[in-house]
């Protein structure tokens, strides 16, 4: 037998026009109570998709993780094994979650259950008790979670960057210590429930497939009579990042650094703010950015570096993260300080360009698509105060953004100069070779 050359490989077809963003059809009501309810249509499936965003800025942080962890653990009629066994009896569930800026109670179900779930939200929201045997199982389980995250790199480096880039902020702790967790009792959660789970400035959205008008008048049959007189805790603005030198997180033995660099950015409503996603995404943002060819697939130093625009209700920041072998970290650190050093010194190729633009129009098509991504993206939006209406302003915006506008804000925003960076890992090993690229300040795992 002879050998035969391989097939030359084909060529791609060009990508196709992009088509208009198709806004669905929605309806809004503020009910008496001072909850704006949103419903949205998308008939797909006989589904709809609920998320409640109440304000949350200022809550102690033991407390209201186990608010969120126990919010759904009986009422004043129901256990938390009958609230699930109604909800599973419409095709549906609910959790609970918090962050900084928001708790969030999310869930689907089936249309048909709509109103039965909307009942049990209701009741949750004006009845939960807070019984004390549930309150000491959900207060072990939060404390395991804690303790897991806590033995990794991932949730270390990430402890360490928002403390460096946020100092005094709410924002530079977002865990709290399992002793905290610990001391948390049911009295604590019933009043920090009395004073944050109400209705004012709160948000509910119902995307699915309902009549939007039918869907408000059920949410404001269901929750008219929640009512509440607590604080909403606002948040002073995000700190302004200061650059200084490399923090350096010693975890003696580790095999891996964690990299993490904040830069500058902005709102999604600000001007320069198209232009400097489509600038992210030709440096680190997607697979086919300068940063994934070059440390990825060029020189193999990881397997998924990534960088995304981080948006919080108090302030936004650009966060480019990696995790390194050891021996690689300085040389992944000189890699990506020279991409954003190219980036932000020569404008981007227009093909380069036109490519992070049609997978940034491409994202925001396929963030609509489904009834659970379209019901977390108008969440999102309306918890800064945004409508659905601004995706079609925001998508015009993207096809029109020049290379040279590309070329502005990645100077004004991801200039090495600008950027704080923290590195989790080995300092024995790789702190020489960091000093020999830029000053280093070097801390022990877990220093406050």
């Amino acid at each position: 037998m002879t050998a035969t050359a391989p097939p030359s490989p084909r060529p791609l077809p060009p990508l196709g026009p992009n088509r208009r963003l198709k806004l669905p059809k929605q309806a809004e009501r503020t009910l008496a109570n001072g909850l704006t309810v949103i419903a949205v249509r998308r008939p797909a499936i006989p589904l709809v998709e609920l998320r409640l965003w109440m304000p949350a800025g200022r809550t102690n942080l033991a407390r209201g993780a186990m608010l969120a962890q126990t919010m759904l653990s009986g009422t004043e009629t129901m256990t938390s094994v009958q609230i699930a066994a109604e909800l599973q009896a419409v095709g549906g569930g609910l959790s609970a979650g918090i962050d900084p800026d928001r708790l969030m109670l999310s869930g689907a179900g089936l249309v048909t259950g709509l109103d039965r779930m909307l009942e049990i939200l209701a009741e949750v929201l004006t009845g939960a008790t807070y019984p004390g045997k549930e309150v000491g199982t959900e207060r072990d389980r939060l404390v395991d979670r804690i303790q897991v995250a806590q033995s990794q790199p991932a949730h270390l480096a990430r402890t360490a960057l928002l403390r460096r880039v946020y100092g005094r902020h709410p924002y530079a702790v977002q865990t709290p210590e399992p002793d905290h967790v610990r001391a948390v009792r049911p009295a604590a959660l019933r009043r920090l429930h009395a004073e944050r789970v109400h209705p004012a400035e709160a948000v509910l959205v119902l995307v699915g497939d309902v009549q939007p008008e039918r869907a408000l008048d059920a949410a404001e049959k269901a929750l008219a009579a929640w009512n509440g007189g607590g604080h909403s805790g606002e948040l002073p603005p995000a700190p302004p990042l200061e650059p200084g030198p490399l923090l350096l997180v010693d975890r003696p033995g580790s095999v891996q650094s964690s990299l993490r660099i904040a830069l500058p950015a902005v709102p999604r409503t600000h001007p320069d703010h198209a232009a400097l996603q489509l600038a992210n995404l030709v440096f680190g943002g997607y697979f086919s950015s300068r940063w994934v060819e070059n440390i990825r697939e060029d020189k193999g130093y990881t397997y998924g570096p990534h960088s995304l625009i981080e948006h919080s209700v108090a302030g936004s920041v650009l966060v480019a993260a990696a995790e390194v072998a050891t021996e690689v970290t300085a040389p992944a650190l000189l890699e990506t300080t020279y991409e954003l050093g190219r980036l932000a010194s020569l404008p981007p190729k227009p093909d380069e360009l036109e490519q992070a633009r049609q997978y940034a129009l491409g994202t925001l098509q396929l963030g609509m698509s489904t009834q659970a991504g379209l019901a977390s993206l108008v969440s999102a939006y309306a918890g800064n105060g945004l409508r659905l209406d601004f995706l079609a302003e925001y998508a015009a915006r993207l096809a029109k953004i020049s290379v040279d506008e590309v070329a502005e804000v990645a100077q004004r925003y991801l200039a090495p100069a600008r950027a704080v960076t923290v590195i989790l890992g080995d300092a024995e090993r790789v702190g020489p070779a960091l000093s020999a690229l830029t000053p280093v300040r070097t801390e022990p795992d877990g220093a406050e």
